[in-house]
């Protein structure tokens, strides 16, 4: 197809900028500084990348553009994203640019104030679990990790650290670089 004409290439990066604005896995990321102290200046260079990749690529698959969007969040966020959500973004950025493509404009533009309301309800938050002390194999199955990484899932977003309070951990630097926290019994 053609390439999209400036005005309709604005509107797909609203649109682009409303499904990420709105992804509880990005909002903790960039609210819990996983992309470091850049985070927010990261999330809204991904808008522009996608978008770019959009534009730079003919016919891509929904696939694709999954992949494209997990590379992103591991390389700038180091975040897994394992929650299911990562298809139904992708799918839904590709939707609305074929609609873009379409002319589809009113569409688009419909969705991304749909996608803006849904955004001011609220932010996903990320609160420390509640641990019981007398059930303590929970814990230590929470605490589990492969490979000497310290694992954590926050709202499905692997993480390569889990922050506990200080008399709680006992950090251990590895030979690989990884810091491990063990709990004090």
């Amino acid at each position: 197809m053609a390439p999209l004409a400036s005005s309709t290439r604005e509107l797909f990066s609203e649109a682009v900028r409303a499904v990420l604005e709105t992804w509880p896995v990005l909002q903790i990321a960039v609210d819990n500084g996983f992309g470091g102290a850049y985070s927010q200046q990261k999330a809204e260079w991904m808008v522009d990348a996608l978008q770019q990749y959009f534009m730079d690529n003919d016919e891509l698959q929904q696939d694709e553009v999954e992949g494209f969007i997990s590379d992103l969040m591991n390389n700038e966020f180091d975040t897994v994203v394992d929650d299911g959500s990562l298809p139904q973004v992708a799918q839904k950025v590709c939707e609305m640019f074929q609609q873009c493509q379409q002319d589809r404009l009113t569409e688009v533009g419909e969705q991304i104030k749909q996608l803006i309301q849904k955004k001011s309800t609220g932010r996903a938050k990320v609160t420390p679990a509640a641990a019981a002390d007398d059930d303590e194999s929970e814990d230590e199955e929470a605490m589990e990790c492969d490979g000497g990484a310290v694992g954590a899932s926050v709202n499905g977003a692997a993480v390569k650290e889990q922050h506990l309070p200080p008399r709680a951990a006992n950090h251990e630097e590895e030979d690989d670089g990884w810091t491990v926290v063990r709990r004090k019994k």
